[in-house]
């Protein structure tokens, strides 16, 4: 016999449509609070690590060290000029204004030298862009001497086209990028005076940040772009184009045709190249990655300067690669009074590897400490206290 239930009138999508007493309409309400929250938490994250990687303040002594090493590279590649400097930028150079302002097919070319019309007034401003440079490199009034060396570099690199090459590219952005942060407050005539005077000029900042930061990107994008270009010609492909560089007089130092005999190892240096600029905007970033890329810079760049007869342009770079060596470990090599007086938290700056070398430190000098045996003096005095 069939009974009929009037309470259980529900159809059976309504019975889907309700779990346990749980609407459907509260799952889809459930599911876009959490893809908002989702979202709003990735676009603070995204937004604090923007304002860390850019905003951080940081100890500025590895800027510094750029400024002296950048600033003795302008000094030299600017003093060359010199032995002809008549030749290069007089009235009856090599390369005319006109010719210059026809090659530039109307950009933007201008330059202070143009302003010397006389060969007097050419060397007048030739020795004050020395002098510029050469202030750079002591540190003294940097704030403004970083200014007039860009300016100069950029002067230079203008009037004569014909001579540009990746060198004075590299000079033009370190020179750029010194003017932004505080380059002259560590290694420099301004500390010197500065602490002299009871100021201290050396703290963590924040557009000394920004300065490294723009020289590493800078540094990205150029080994990026030279990986790419290299990908478009056959002899990257093949393994040939190290051979290429080797086999060309024109730009021999030392004589490796020898590496004809070792096929293999020419083919191992061209792809490795190609291989290592390729990922260096990538793996140059991780704290553990980094040591071996900064290796394989300095590899390729010495064999540059021992190679292929640029020894001014390899060492342009590396002196760019410094930008990614820790504030911590340029003050230990570069600056032995100082270390001393550092303590871990002022040395490090949020970075893991760095505190592992500021606590060695530490740790050895306070094991030399205990280990070393007293002096004569001090024994001495010892023995006249007891006496």
């Amino acid at each position: 016999m069939l009974t009929l239930d009037s309470n259980r009138n529900t159809s059976p999508k309504r019975e889907r449509g309700v779990r346990d007493g749980f609407p459907r309409w509260r799952v889809g309400l459930v599911l876009r609070e959490l893809a908002v929250g989702y979202v709003r938490d990735a676009m603070s994250a995204a937004a604090n690590s923007w304002n860390r990687f850019w905003f951080s303040p940081v100890d500025p002594s590895t800027l510094c060290l750029i400024r002296v090493l950048a600033g003795l590279m302008l000094l030299y590649s600017h003093a060359v000029w010199t032995l002809d400097l008549e030749a290069f930028f007089g009235e009856q150079s090599w390369l005319t204004r006109e010719v210059v302002a026809q090659a530039s097919q109307g950009g933007f070319t201008w330059s202070v030298l143009s302003w010397c019309r006389t060969p007097a007034a050419l060397w007048t401003m030739h020795v004050a862009a020395l002098m510029t440079f050469a202030l750079l490199t002591i540190g003294l009034w940097t704030r403004v001497v970083s200014v007039l060396a860009f300016v100069f570099t950029v002067s230079y690199a203008y009037r004569t086209p014909g001579a540009l090459y990746g060198l004075d590219q590299v000079n033009g952005f370190l020179s750029l990028y010194l003017m932004v942060g505080p380059s002259g407050s560590r290694f420099s005539v301004d500390a010197v005076r500065a602490r002299r005077a009871g100021r201290v000029t050396d703290r963590p900042s924040v557009l000394g940040n920004i300065a490294l930061r723009l020289i590493q990107c800078h540094l990205c994008v150029i080994y990026l772009f030279a990986g790419l270009s290299k990908l478009q010609g056959p002899t990257w492909w093949n393994g040939l184009a190290v051979w290429g560089g080797i086999a060309n007089q024109e730009y021999q130092t030392l004589d490796l045709t020898w590496l004809a005999d070792w096929p293999p190892l020419v083919n191992f240096l061209t792809h490795a190249t190609v291989a290592w600029e390729l990922s260096y905007c990538v793996l140059i970033w991780n704290r553990w990655t980094r040591p071996l890329v900064l290796l394989g810079a300095i590899g390729l760049h010495l064999g540059i300067i021992t190679a292929l007869g640029m020894p001014t342009f390899g060492l342009a770079m590396l002196i760019a690669n410094v930008a990614f060596v820790s504030p911590a470990v340029v003050r230990i090599m570069f600056d032995p009074v100082a270390v001393p007086s550092l303590s871990v938290q002022s040395m490090v700056s949020g970075s893991p590897a760095a505190a592992d070398v500021a606590r060695r430190v530490d740790s050895l000098a306070a094991a030399n400490a205990v280990a070393r045996p007293p002096s004569r003096t001090q024994g001495r005095s010892k023995s006249k206290r007891s006496s």
